[in-house]
């Protein structure tokens, strides 16, 4: 345990050193990383420790973030009571959705989460004068503070997502080596086996949902403050597969799998993009050679094959 903690807590540093070397450029997307990689970590939760495949996880991190957006504009809040409703109302639109989707199970769920989501996101264009539709809204930039700090300025903001990756990152490490978290994965393994040792599925399955639900809310809260930016393309289908991508590139149950996957995920496309305007194809090509190569991804290859202790 005091090795798994050490090395989480190393890679919080090794963030927090990059914070004083990096370029503009490359630090402004490292914050962005950090930021995405929150929302992947909620993910992960669900599909690699749970075993339940999403596609409608756009609407809990849009949920966060037009939360969060919508309620620091039409009410003058500053980021920390937007940050904190906007979290609330991604933890409460999981809670709803868990209670109706989590009836249903494998292809069946996520086709209901890919409706719920697609109704969110035409939700967003429809009431066009309120959430500005695909133009989106800025946030003022006097309302991106919290305890007189400002976090629309660069150092301010790679801190403020760093904090919260931390955060994140030891909450996601203590759910899934505590008693639930070894539940979780009980139910991703063999949902049968587990109903007849006394447990009951749904409540853990809904208890997963809420704590993904709850970490891209977060995330989608802090993205809109930190970057100050609101639109309807983060309710889309691309930002319930961006999730996926990164978990399946970085390590499917893994703690930093997330982390991992998001990096290499952001840069490969910010790459690719810059040669050419067919860079899904580039993308595409990346995750075939890593499914012949690494099956579990990167980090979770890197645990069966060298370091099996890794969460």
């Amino acid at each position: 345990m005091n090795r798994i903690l050490g090395l989480h807590i190393g890679v919080i540093a090794l963030l927090l050193a990059l914070h004083f070397v990096l370029p503009d450029y490359h630090h402004v997307s490292l914050a962005r990383i950090l930021v995405l990689t929150v929302y992947a970590l909620g993910y992960n939760l669900l599909f690699g420790y749970t075993g339940l495949l999403s596609l409608g996880h756009a609407l809990f991190f849009a949920a966060g973030l037009y939360g969060a957006g919508m309620s620091m504009q039409a009410y003058g809040w500053t980021a920390g009571p937007g940050f904190l409703f906007g979290f609330s109302c991604a933890i409460l639109m999981a809670l709803g959705i868990g209670l109706l989707a989590l009836r249903t199970a494998g292809v069946s769920f996520m086709i209901v989460t890919l409706m719920f989501s697609q109704v969110g996101y035409l939700t967003t264009l429809y009431f066009n004068e309120h959430t500005r539709g695909d133009e989106g809204f800025v946030i003022p930039l006097e309302l991106r503070q919290v305890f007189s700090i400002d976090l629309s300025v660069e150092d301010t903001r790679y801190l403020a997502a760093l904090a919260l990756f931390a955060v994140a990152v030891l909450i996601k490490l203590a759910i899934v080596r505590s008693p639930t978290g070894r539940i979780l994965v009980a139910i991703r393994e063999n949902e049968e086996r587990t109903r007849m040792l006394g447990y009951d599925p749904f409540r853990y399955k809904l208890t997963a949902l809420v704590l993904s639900g709850a970490f891209a809310g977060a995330s989608g809260a802090a993205y809109g403050i930190l970057f100050g930016y609101v639109g309807a393309s983060f309710a889309s289908i691309q930002y319930s597969i961006l999730p996926l991508l990164y978990v399946l590139m970085g390590g499917v149950g893994t703690v930093l799998g997330p982390l991992v996957g998001t990096v290499a995920m952001f840069y490969l496309i910010d790459i690719a993009s810059g040669l050419t305007s067919a860079y899904l194809f580039f993308v595409g090509a990346a995750l075939v050679i890593l499914i012949l190569v690494a099956p579990k991804g990167i980090l979770g290859s890197i645990r069966d094959r060298w370091a099996r202790w890794l969460p």
